[in-house]
């Protein structure tokens, strides 16, 4: 058991729950595309020899593959960098997985930002977007261990077609072993009256800080882990607007076709009240440290108190939603 002081990479938590999954059943195959010491799919490798193939760097191709096994009745993992998974088979992604619905479930690894060192060709902030434009598709991006090792788990027993948004970088213990967790589903981190955060994956750690610097300003932040970005838990989302009258989305991806999208539709809709997206500006990436990165992209726990300081000033100015 890990404490919540320790951290570790979100790909090899991803890696070590293959490996279990893969010996509680034989159904569980799984495909990558060159890079399993990296996505850390290797360890399913080690394991079982004969249910793992490296497809080469060939992503298209692996899609096509993992979706010939569907139909025999595995269950396949395809794992690769999420830009690849999302971009270069998206047409495979498409028409063979998601146009039948197959039982197909796609990880994109290496996420937002966090190949810092390959630069903008290799960071990934638009396969949010693409995913969840594409019907019968499932999108999950969880935040820590926990909810990690929770999501490939309900993956497996989800049947349908599902990606999965992971990091290269070090996640904490921030919940609990046997919290719950279910696809659609948000988790309700922090309560408050004055403003809604609403964070997934990654960046819901930040959120957790920017969350304490609220509390020290006199801002009571709620703070919402939107684990699955579709389907959306349009009802936390609904009662968030009416309880709190304005929220905050925070993402590692491209601020149009994200998780502040889907917010943004869900709230227009329902209830609107103000929302303000914090996430990268619509630019691509770059090289440099991780860390620097994100806070020249506007992802550090200042920017996101910030942004909703400006949210709470926001509604003071319109019409809360009651209805």
């Amino acid at each position: 058991m890990i404490s919540a002081k320790e951290e570790k990479p979100q790909r090899l938590v991803f890696g070590e729950m293959l490996v279990e999954l893969g010996a509680a059943d034989p159904r569980v195959v799984v495909l990558d595309a060159d890079v399993s010491c990296s996505t850390q799919t290797k360890h399913f490798g080690e394991r079982f020899p004969g249910r793992f193939f490296n497809l080469g760097v060939c992503e298209a191709n692996m899609i096509s593959v993992a979706a010939g096994l569907a139909t025999c009745g595995y269950v396949p993992f395809a794992s690769a960098f999420a830009l690849f998974v999302a971009m270069r088979a998206g047409d495979q992604i498409r028409s063979q997985v998601a146009y039948p619905g197959l039982n197909v479930k796609l990880i994109g690894g290496y996420a937002g930002f966090s190949d810092f060192a390959d630069g903008a060709s290799h960071q990934s902030i638009e396969d949010i977007a693409v995913m969840r434009a594409i019907p019968n598709m499932t999108v999950i991006s969880p935040s820590d261990i926990t909810t990690t090792r929770a999501a490939v788990r309900a993956m497996l027993d989800f049947d349908g077609p599902v990606y999965l948004r992971i990091s290269r970088e070090a996640v904490s213990e921030d919940y609990p072993g046997d919290k719950p967790f279910d696809i659609g589903r948000a988790i309700e981190v922090h309560r408050g009256r004055d403003v809604t955060i609403v964070a997934s994956g990654t960046m819901v750690r930040p959120a957790r800080e920017a969350v304490s610097l609220l509390v020290a300003r006199g801002v009571a932040a709620r703070l919402v882990d939107m684990h699955t970005i579709k389907p959306l838990d349009r009802e936390s989302v609904e009662r968030a607007a009416r309880q709190t009258g304005a929220i905050v989305t925070v993402e590692e991806h491209n601020v149009f076709g994200g998780l502040g999208a889907a917010v943004c539709e869900a709230v227009c809709e329902t209830c609107p009240v103000p929302v303000v997206r914090v996430g990268v500006p619509d630019r691509f990436g770059e090289t440099g440290a991780y860390a620097e990165i994100l806070e020249r992209a506007g992802l550090s726990p200042a920017s996101i108190a910030g942004a909703a300081e400006r949210a709470v000033a926001m509604k003071k100015k319109e019409p809360r939603c009651t209805h």
